[in-house]
């Protein structure tokens, strides 16, 4: 049959070629989505969890390693029942004083040698917190921090010595020694055992935030740069805490500071 002089002839397109590659493309980025929201959620349980658990398992093993070792080769002053070099710090500021009652002379407390980096060579305890936790050189995240281990900056002073003995933490993953130390309160009591001796501080101030770069905080006399109404004037045994906040975050750092009371030979 002859079309017709004029008349149009429908021509019919075929789609379904272009739909299916459409759909093939959509599903593709829900499956890329997906994948990436597993990957992310993989990701934040990794550092919230498995650090934690892996870091908090190294530091408890590592502190029982050290006092092992402690109690079973104690220093020769133990074993001689020589008394301590120190008793007490009735107030703030005051020194250890000597089996003389003359004070010692600044840093006497650390005649030891000094640690090797990243070595723990204490022990740190915060009761309130429940925290036992190694003291180890140098504040190195690979070596140190992210271990869980609390870290001494170097250049500051040893446990008990007079001076600034200063130390970092992780607030957030890696252990998260830190994470509470802005629950402390003016009394408070921090322990460091060392080989040698173990030495009590007690809280006295908090800075609750501060910039990074606010160094003061662990000079030998402790006093914020950035707020010049926190910190000391005088010299004394100083215990210093530093981590990061707010939480999740590296944008500050918190600050605790405390004051050495007293120290005794042996265990804490």
């Amino acid at each position: 049959m002859r079309a017709r002089v004029g008349q149009r002839v429908p021509v019919v397109v075929q789609t379904g070629g272009r739909s299916r590659t459409s759909a093939r493309a959509l599903w593709l980025g829900a499956e890329t989505a997906v994948t990436c929201g597993v990957l992310i959620l993989l990701l934040v349980v990794h550092q919230l969890w498995w650090t934690n658990r892996e870091a908090r398992a190294e530091a408890l093993d590592q502190v029982r390693v050290l006092e092992r070792e402690w109690d079973i080769s104690p220093t020769p002053e133990s074993v001689s029942g020589e008394e301590p070099v120190s008793d007490s710090v009735s107030e703030a500021g005051s020194e250890p004083a000597s089996p003389s009652g003359s004070a010692p002379a600044p840093g006497a407390a650390a005649a030891s040698p000094a640690p090797s980096p990243s070595a723990a060579f204490a022990v740190l305890r915060i009761p309130r917190l429940g925290l036992s936790v190694p003291v180890a050189e140098g504040v190195s995240k690979r070596s140190v921090l992210d271990k869980g281990y609390a870290g001494h900056y170097p250049g500051t002073a040893g446990p008990g010595a007079v001076g600034n003995f200063a130390l970092a933490g992780h607030r957030n993953t890696h252990g998260e020694p830190f994470r509470y130390i802005n629950r402390l309160r003016d009394g408070d009591e921090i322990s460091v055992r060392t080989r040698a001796r173990t030495y009590l501080y007690r809280v006295d101030l908090v800075l609750a935030s501060t910039s990074p770069r606010d160094v003061g905080v662990i000079r030998a006399v402790p006093r914020s740069l950035v707020k010049p109404s926190y910190g000391y004037s005088a010299p004394g045994a100083y215990l210093t805490l530093t981590t990061c906040t707010p939480e999740f975050t590296s944008t500050y750092r918190l600050i605790v500071w405390a004051k050495l009371v007293s120290t005794a030979p042996g265990r804490g």
